[in-house]
């Protein structure tokens, strides 16, 4: 074979070889952030279902304890405030997504599923002590019903 076309043949296949990688490496990174995009969506919505849940189960507990005055009903305003800063804290949070991640890096996007992650980490442990309480001023509201003369 002639030299010349020998090298030409084996810079074509190193360019070809070179353009795949390149293409490859571009589509991983291109699927790392659809994946990171569409976990930072969801997160936001597992959220949102959090705090709603949450304010619901506020809502439930005040009703029951406005039927029994003896009941405080100490906190709820706070309670209600809480929940209240969470949506909007997480509706800054979705214009953010929508707004800005498209030109965030891929560590800020990163940061903000972590962030997000984290926030509903320290929500669940509340959200179980609310449905404890819940069950236990149902049942404290029973006792009472059971109890009291006429019924």
């Amino acid at each position: 074979m002639n030299g010349p076309l020998t090298f030409g043949i084996a810079a074509f296949f190193l360019l070809l070889l070179a353009t795949v990688c390149f293409a490859l490496l571009r589509r991983r990174r291109l699927d790392r952030r659809t994946d990171s995009l569409q976990r930072l969506v969801r997160l936001a919505d597992l959220l949102e279902a959090d705090l709603k849940a949450c304010r619901s189960g506020l809502q439930q507990a005040h009703a029951v304890m406005s039927l029994n005055p003896d009941l405080p009903a100490a906190g709820e305003q706070e309670a209600r405030h809480a929940i209240d800063a969470g949506l909007r804290s997480l509706l800054q949070q979705r214009i953010w997504i929508r707004d800005r991640s498209p030109g965030a890096s891929q560590q800020e996007l990163d940061d903000a599923a972590a962030a997000m992650s984290g926030t509903r980490d320290r929500l669940q442990p509340l959200m179980r002590a609310l449905d404890q309480a819940q069950h236990a001023l149902d049942d404290a509201m029973r006792e009472h019903i059971r109890r009291e003369p006429g019924a």
